[in-house]
């Protein structure tokens, strides 16, 4: 992996974050693999649409997502953030992607705990 390779992925990853903050699943849809899956405590490798369907809620339930740390090595990509909801709460959590190419081919989410 070239340090460019990750300065793009870096820069993807944290394009992501942004366009759900902004609830633009247009923007994301662009950033995904067409085999792309999301798996999390409550969701088991669901597929593209479903995800869509699930996971971006109207309007979007946080106010800002904080990067805290963000790790790159070959096709994977670790995040830990902090959530801050719109009702004030606060959460974080860690996730995984997966990298095929220029795209993002799976995200693994751990829930955190409140913060």
């Amino acid at each position: 992996m070239t340090e460019e390779s990750d300065t793009e992925r870096a820069e993807t990853v944290r394009a992501l974050y942004a366009a759900y903050i902004d609830g633009r699943a247009d923007i994301v849809a662009t950033m995904l693999t067409e085999d792309f899956t999301f798996s999390s405590p409550r969701d088991d490798h669901i597929d593209r649409s479903t995800y869509f369907e699930r996971c971006w809620p109207k309007p979007p339930p946080f106010e800002r997502l904080e990067i805290e740390y963000l790790g790159l090595e070959d096709d994977q990509a670790v995040v830990r953030y902090r959530a801050v909801k719109r009702d004030g709460g606060a959460f974080r959590n860690m996730e995984t992607l997966r990298f095929k190419g220029d795209k993002v081919a799976a995200v693994e989410v751990y829930f955190g705990r409140d913060a």
